[in-house]
């Protein structure tokens, strides 16, 4: 299966999830990935989407987000904030995106890793940069690192409805059910559209919560 850079998935978990308003969760050992995984991605853009103007208030779509009648109007608005996040702040920054995309499609994963490095020391206010290193080090289940980056994503959008999903599959992998519940109705608070989702929070809510009597 072809891999796609998520735009939707520490050493110390305390610092990420202090990063999404949740409590810590875990210390250094990261439970093993199960059978299996390396075929799971974080959360992802759509493989379309649209040109937008950048400097489109990001606070409107997220108000028409959540405001969206339907599901295909939902998507449309989803496309739109996506393809804000991806817009590269620089040339440079751009052709170093581009180049980690290939090295991905190529499977060469460290150099992939490598390039972004550069992207985010060159721009490290660029999201997307860290959302797609979280993505490479989940593939490699290393999800400390993985972490760290989701916490950067957050920091400078807290409303990143792909990491906050990201990081509860995360935590919902490692076994920390709760903290997985939290950061997935975090997600479905920004974006309630999101797939698969709400099936994750009515399930964890029974689990973490019981069943209403």
């Amino acid at each position: 299966m072809a891999v796609r850079f998520p735009f939707a998935r520490t050493v110390c978990l305390a610092l990420v999830v202090g990063a999404a308003g949740l409590a810590p969760a875990l210390g250094q050992n990261v439970l093993p990935a199960p059978p299996g995984k390396e075929q799971k991605k974080l959360p992802e853009a759509p493989a379309k989407l649209p040109k937008v103007d950048r400097t489109k208030n990001l606070d409107f779509l997220f108000g028409a987000l959540k405001a969206a009648p339907d599901e295909a109007s939902a998507k449309h608005v989803e496309a739109r904030i996506w393809a804000i996040w991806i817009q590269t702040p620089s040339d440079t920054a751009s052709l170093l995106m581009a180049r980690a995309k290939t090295a991905v499609d190529a499977k060469k994963i460290e150099i992939a890793i490598k390039l972004l490095d550069s992207v985010i020391k060159l721009r490290p206010d660029y999201i997307e940069a860290w959302n797609r290193r979280a993505t490479l080090y989940y593939m490699q289940n290393d999800y400390a690192r993985s972490l760290a980056d989701i916490r950067e994503v957050l920091i400078r959008e807290p409303r990143h409805f792909g990491a906050l999903a990201g990081l509860g599959m995360i935590m919902q992998e490692v076994g920390d059910e709760k903290r997985a519940l939290e950061a997935y109705r975090k997600a479905l608070a920004v974006n309630p559209h999101l797939d698969k989702i709400p099936d994750q929070v009515k399930s964890l809510t029974e689990k973490v919560e019981g069943r209403d009597i």
